[in-house]
């Protein structure tokens, strides 16, 4: 079934879910965020040997035992456990029955930009250090960058398209869109849809001390003390359903996603454009059919790495003009450390709360910003404000680049 762009249909958000270093759901999440916490501190679940970079955003306290309520699940990789908890929140929230009423009208793309690399670390840990000849027998399925949605999908009845997507920092926000997409043009009525990532193991974090990204002393978007940016994990989702579906079952709409915009850079692996961001900025307002005025707060990409704030402050101020000077921004990265793949759904859902409490979070540890930076990135303490569309960017490795746009319910 194929509708013309016309006749799409509108898409809403029915249910949210987070597992994030400052919140095990979104309800402490948002509440953190509130309050200005940062979840960044010294590493406490691995020993750092020769490491020199000594911080992340862990989740502490994490027990898949009692967070997640599958057993199925609970037998999966880290990064398994946190889309478990994270989807069941959402889908509560959404009130759809479980199983899904209508399995092949529904769909799951859930992402992840590493996959299991927690049970990968463990393997090779076993073989190679311990030297013991065989590994788990669950080692496979646990590391498969696409288990998280298999379980995700397996536990709601999903018979649908069901499967990952990866695209490194936007791989949520890929994820977000395409669940969007199939439901605008009648493939299904409900997505779950997000990501979820934990790599904060000993291997991975001398893998990214040797791109010399990390910073080692915190995370500081648009800050003239910006040195890197600093890994975190999580998990974030978003249960999307067509607006007549919605309706039809009396659902409580938490926001409607009314843009996507999605680019490539083309260019280069690790150096960020401007052109590309700019694209997909500008792609999402126009999908949405709004102005740049039209947009009341901005949940930048922010990473704290020197290039990327910069250039992302360049692109916000080519397409938002004027407005760009008006316009307040954020990195929740300040508060959650970069949680890498899971982003994406985590600012999403930031967004979407700031849309329903007219409150906009803050870009912590922003003392002295970057003369290059100078746009409103609500320094330190959030803000109130009542904002009637929203902006979330994601751009990663490789000039991956996403963008959403949220507004309120539709009346």
């Amino acid at each position: 079934m194929t509708q013309s762009k016309g006749e799409r249909r509108r898409v809403v958000v029915t249910g949210v879910g987070a597992v994030t270093p400052i919140g095990l759901d979104v309800r402490e999440m948002w509440s953190s965020m509130r309050e200005g916490r940062c979840g960044v501190g010294p590493i406490e679940s691995f020993e750092l040997q020769d490491l020199y970079i000594h911080i992340a955003a862990e989740i502490k306290g994490f027990d898949p035992a009692k967070h997640v309520s599958s057993k199925k699940i609970q037998y999966g990789d880290r990064y398994s456990w946190f889309a478990g908890r994270s989807a069941e929140e959402a889908w509560k929230q959404s009130g759809l029955p479980l199983p899904v009423a209508d399995p092949y009208r529904a769909a799951c793309i859930f992402g992840s930009g590493a996959g299991g690399f927690n049970t990968i670390e463990t393997a090779y840990h076993d073989l190679f250090v311990k030297g013991k000849k065989a590994t788990n027998p669950l080692t496979l399925l646990r590391i498969i960058g696409s288990s998280a949605s298999a379980h995700v999908g397996i536990e709601y009845g999903i018979k649908g398209p069901t499967f990952a997507t990866c695209s490194a920092c936007s791989t949520a926000t890929h994820a977000i869109a395409i669940g969007a997409d199939y439901i605008r043009n009648g493939l299904v009525d409900v997505a779950v849809t997000g990501a979820s990532e934990a790599v904060i193991t000993f291997g991975s974090m001398r893998t990214w001390q040797a791109m010399r990204v990390l910073s080692p002393e915190g995370c500081f978007p648009f800050s003239k003390k910006r040195n890197g940016t600093v890994l975190g994990e999580g998990a974030g989702t978003l249960v999307l359903e067509s607006y007549e579906h919605a309706k039809a079952r009396g659902a409580t709409i938490l926001a409607e996603l009314k843009g996507v915009g999605m680019s490539s850079d083309s260019k280069d692996m690790v150096n960020p454009d401007i052109e590309g961001p700019k694209s997909a900025m500008q792609m999402a307002l126009d999908d949405a059919g709004l102005k740049p005025e039209d947009i009341g707060y901005l949940n930048a990409h922010g990473t704290a790495t020197a290039l990327n704030d910069v250039n992302e402050s360049n692109a916000i101020k080519m397409v938002f003009g004027e407005h760009a000077q008006k316009l307040p921004i954020s990195s929740t990265k300040s508060m959650t450390g970069h949680l890498l793949g899971a982003g994406g759904a985590v600012e999403a859902i930031a967004c979407i709360k700031a849309l329903q409490d007219g409150w906009l979070p803050p870009t912590v540890n922003l003392d002295e910003p970057d003369p290059k930076c100078d746009l409103d990135y609500i320094p330190n303490v959030g803000r109130a404000a009542k904002v009637e569309n929203v902006m979330s960017n994601s751009f990663a490795f490789g000039g991956l680049n996403a963008v959403l746009v949220f507004g309120k319910p539709p009346a």
